[in-house]
């Protein structure tokens, strides 16, 4: 369970929450943004990127924030929108985000929740039970479509997010969603896949005997790489075409 228990709230009530794990379904909220109040159900049928920044005005949440509107097009254009949030006020946000139009020319086409009550910090564990942090670390949930969570990233403080490897995850996921497929250590879109472990005798028999015309190439019986476009792979991995995206 993710507990409110800090030495400076010692005589609050204590609010419990159930935790936050890959497959549940991401808890609802309604709260005040840079473009309004916004619900979490409202966002069903895309995909959401829900990223918390310990302050407005800090330097590492600015960059990311620059990074993510300048990324939102192209996600936009994959039916998956950003959603973030800081515990500052709603005007040291819209302070923030006008601040960095000003100087950069770069508008924020997002919203920020404005979580001033910690409310939605806690019930996603964006705070640590013991306060290593007085803010909320750097939690990113990926929500799909039907409003459960696929994957958690956390971060300390200190270290800005990955653009690029948010958007290597999501294409991750979606491949095992459209085709039944893993991704190794490192890949990044293009790069073989990995057909999952054969869960019988037969399966594992018939992969062996027939993995060229399956279009795999398998170095051991329980691991097969192949590419979402090709009937035939007969050599290893990095001596094919790697050219292949796959969205």
């Amino acid at each position: 369970m993710i507990y409110n228990s800090s030495i400076n709230n010692i005589n609050q009530p204590e609010r419990t929450f159930e935790p936050i794990t890959i497959g549940r379904l991401a808890p609802d909220f309604v709260a005040l943004s840079t473009q309004g109040y916004i619900r979490l159900s409202d966002y069903r049928g895309k995909w959401v990127i829900l990223t918390s920044h310990p302050q407005a005005f800090g330097a590492v949440s600015t960059t990311e924030i620059i990074s993510s509107a300048q990324n939102y097009p192209r996600l936009s254009e994959q039916n998956i929108e950003i959603i973030g949030l800081t515990t500052d006020n709603i005007y040291s946000i819209l302070a923030w985000i006008n601040d960095i139009y000003q100087n950069t020319g770069i508008s924020i086409p997002f919203p920020i929740i404005a979580d001033t009550d910690l409310a939605l910090s806690e019930m996603y564990g964006m705070i640590s039970p013991d306060r290593m942090f007085g803010v909320t670390v750097r939690s990113t949930f990926i929500i799909d479509p039907s409003g459960r969570i696929r994957a958690v990233i956390t971060l300390p403080v200190s270290t800005g997010g990955n653009q690029e490897e948010l958007l290597r995850i999501l294409d991750s996921i979606l491949v095992n969603e459209n085709y039944n497929l893993h991704t190794p250590a490192n890949w990044k879109p293009g790069d073989p896949l990995v057909v999952p472990n054969p869960v019988s005798y037969e399966e594992m028999v018939s992969r062996a005997e027939n993995s060229e015309s399956l279009g795999y190439y398998c170095p051991f019986w329980y691991l097969c790489y192949t590419y979402l476009n090709s009937n035939n792979i007969s050599s290893p991995p990095g001596q094919t075409n790697n050219n292949i995206s796959s969205r």
